[in-house]
């Protein structure tokens, strides 16, 4: 409310409209409505001069010749402080340009009861150019002075040579008011919308990346699964058979040439298997790209260990266990108002664990799965995902959380059979 009154662009008149910091860089162009305010407070003082210096000439006035004089330099200290941005970009410039209009008004009031009515313009110009307790006690001195000028011209006192004034300003300042309640009640509907666009375009973009990294994974897998292992079983089959063929049977050329187009057909799926890898995952193991995803989470400190003897992991397997970090870590961010969080890979005979444990403030469990908490982030999706993807592994996927106790996420996928990494089926000897 005490805040100092935002420019004006140069070439515009003063309009009353809502405090902003007098260091804001630029002020944004002039709205319609501003535009009419502007118009009308220029015309509304041009046509009081114009008032005053006519009545003047017209009830032929002793000092005729001074009132216009006085209208007219009254004119000219209006117009250069309208043409001047020094006057809109500083509130001591503009200070003293009303200094120069009152001391100008007040030559004009001594000399013609007529005027009192400059001082409704006045009012405006003082609200919007100082602060608005300065504003108010100018506006409290300008009536004063316009009864007075009046009083000093008219022998007889009136109740509308007190009320006129008093009213004119108190109308005044409440219209400026509601302009400035108004404006500010604009300015944070539009600062909403821009932030809702920008929020709009960021969650596109976001799911944006999501689908193509799911789409990666998508045919990641499908590569692997089928393309990569029927390559890597047909290989099996013609070793077998080269080795059930007597030696210098006329069909082992042809076994070792397919067995060499499969070996090289199945070096290829795995180019495209690697190229397709979450980018995560792209440059070191798993445990590499989780100590990276814990150094780089902002609010609470997190820490990564290992356990056990690491292995490495078919492709899906990482990826499963990268995405349910990252979608537990995002909640303890946005939910769990945590100070700390610890993430533990374990490598176990059979199985590999991952735990993430923080001590924010906890949920129930039971009503997060249900939608209705606040742990599972995202609306209730981000747990029944996480689960999915371990079910979808053969694994097993656990939550354990009370109010005020922490949490504790714990997925459990089973290792597969083959020592050897999914991700390279079989290799010909």
């Amino acid at each position: 409310m005490t805040a100092a009154a935002p420019p004006v662009p140069p070439g515009a008149c003063p309009h009353p409209h809502p405090p902003e910091p007098a260091t804001a860089p630029a002020a944004r162009p002039l709205t319609p409505v501003s535009k009419v305010l502007t118009l009308c407070l220029h015309a509304l003082l041009l046509g009081l001069l114009v008032l005053a210096a006519g009545r003047a000439v017209a009830d032929s006035a002793p000092r005729a010749g001074w009132v216009i004089a006085a209208c007219a330099l009254l004119a000219a200290v209006y117009a250069a402080g309208v043409r001047a941005p020094v006057v809109h970009r500083s509130p001591r410039a503009g200070a003293v340009w009303l200094a120069g209009l009152g001391a100008a008004w007040a030559g004009l009031l001594a000399l013609s009861p007529d005027g009192l009515w400059i001082a409704f313009p006045l009012y405006f110009l003082e609200l919007h150019l100082l602060r608005l307790r300065w504003g108010v006690a100018a506006v409290a001195v300008t009536a004063c002075a316009a009864i007075g000028g009046f009083l000093a011209h008219s022998s007889a006192a009136t109740p509308g040579a007190f009320l006129g004034p008093l009213l004119g300003g108190a109308v005044a300042v409440a219209t400026v008011l509601g302009y400035q309640a108004l404006y500010r009640e604009s300015e944070r509907r539009r600062e909403l919308i821009e932030e809702l666009i920008t929020t709009r375009a960021e969650l596109a973009a976001a799911e944006r990346s999501a689908g193509i990294l799911a789409e990666r994974e998508r045919l990641a897998r499908e590569i692997h699964d089928t393309l990569a292992q029927g390559l890597s079983s047909i290989q099996l089959l013609l070793r077998a058979a080269e080795r059930a063929l007597p030696e210098g049977a006329p069909a082992l050329p042809h076994i070792a040439q397919a067995r060499e187009a499969a070996q090289d057909n199945l070096a290829e799926a795995r180019r495209f298997v690697r190229a397709l890898t979450p980018p995560d995952l792209e440059h070191g193991s798993l445990a590499a790209a989780l100590e990276r995803l814990c150094a780089g989470v902002p609010g609470p400190r997190v820490r990564f260990s290992l356990s056990g003897r690491p292995r490495v992991l078919p492709t899906p397997y990482e990826v499963a266990l990268l995405r349910i970090a990252q979608s537990a870590l995002a909640n303890v961010v946005r939910h769990a108002r945590a100070g700390r969080a610890e993430i533990t890979l374990t490598f176990m005979d059979a199985s590999v664990t991952l735990d993430i444990v923080d001590d924010g403030h906890g949920f129930d469990p039971s009503s997060a799965a249900s939608g209705s908490g606040s742990g599972s982030g995202d609306g209730g999706f981000g747990l029944p995902a996480m689960r999915s993807r371990a079910e979808t592994l053969g694994g097993l996927f656990t939550v354990e959380s009370d109010p005020g106790q922490g949490t504790a996420v714990a997925v459990t996928l089973p290792l597969p059979l083959e020592p050897l990494d999914a991700m390279d089926p079989v290799e010909a000897p």
